[in-house]
């Protein structure tokens, strides 16, 4: 008996979801920071087991304030992602129930298929007995499938979320061969890693003001010659990505491309360029042209 099925992982903002699907599937698929909204495209991860394969889709964080346009669309590609998946996991942050996580729950409302409480980031509660009564709490709150505590991080307990999620699959032959990770192509990727170092050394400065197009991704002799245009609204923001003689824009470019080779196991030439597009992020046509839609 084969199982097959999808998955969508869905919370609010920096619960750790992205950190959960890499995991889950043993590559780094999904861009991670410590700034809430990171992600902002729906991401399919392939886990192939010996008997399964999960499809899972990692999803922008809903969040109850969406001023611009591309948290409308955010918001949107998370609420989509619930529609024709046959597992849900709604993961939580630790003992933190917010306004957020109640709006999570309500889209959830309406959703046919088994919803599978993740609590996420357990090691970092400092005194353990407040976790019991916590989910004791939360079993209150709706009729989960199953409420699972663990550590994505730390790679605790996620054996027992597999096998909760494998035994809710429908029976099923695989959709995709047993090598393949995700749909997404190599252009896109690189693109997310690109943004990723972005959102970690300016994520103070820059939080959420830069989109990367990828221009040229091209194999000549071995060698990956890739070309990304990261784009920021105003010349200030600009000047502060470039760093004072280029040093900042040298140092996102040197981790994007240890990442990319290891990606994609193949010599990498970076190379970035910075271009200001006033108002991209609050423009619906601009956004869309990037490659984002309410499908994320």
């Amino acid at each position: 008996m084969h199982r097959c099925g999808h998955v969508a992982i869905i919370g609010r903002p920096n619960t750790g979801k992205s950190t959960l699907l890499n995991y889950l599937v043993g590559q780094k698929l999904s861009i991670t920071s410590r700034k809430p909204q990171t992600t902002r495209h729906q991401i399919l991860g392939i886990k192939t087991g010996d008997d399964y394969q999960i499809l899972f889709v990692d999803t922008p964080g809903m969040h109850v304030d969406a001023p611009r346009a591309i948290n409308r669309m955010m918001n949107r590609a998370a609420s989509s992602s619930l529609v024709d998946v046959d597992v849900v996991l709604m993961v939580v942050d630790r003992t933190a129930w917010t306004e957020n996580d109640e709006r999570v729950l309500s889209h959830l409302a309406n959703c046919e298929a088994p919803v599978i409480l993740v609590v996420n980031k357990v090691d970092l509660v400092r005194d353990k007995t407040e976790l019991l009564p916590h989910l004791e709490s939360l079993e209150q709150k709706a009729d989960f499938a199953a409420i699972v505590p663990l550590s994505a991080l730390r790679r605790q307990n996620m054996d027992a979320l597999e096998r909760e999620i494998v035994a809710r699959l429908p029976e099923r032959e695989p959709l995709f061969p047993e090598d393949q990770i995700t749909d997404k192509s190599m252009r896109f990727l690189a693109a997310e890693i690109v943004r990723e170092k972005i959102m970690r050394q300016l994520g103070d400065e820059l939080p959420y003001a830069t989109a990367v197009e990828i221009e040229e991704f091209v194999e000549d002799k071995g060698i990956l010659n890739i070309s990304a245009l990261i784009l920021v609204e105003r010349r200030g923001q600009k000047l502060i990505l470039i760093g004072e003689g280029g040093s900042r824009l040298r140092s996102i470019g040197s981790e994007a491309r240890r990442d990319m080779e290891k990606l994609f196991d193949n010599k990498v030439m970076l190379r970035l360029w910075v271009k200001i597009k006033s108002g991209w992020s609050d423009d619906d046509r601009a956004l869309k042209s990037l490659g984002y839609d309410d499908r994320g």
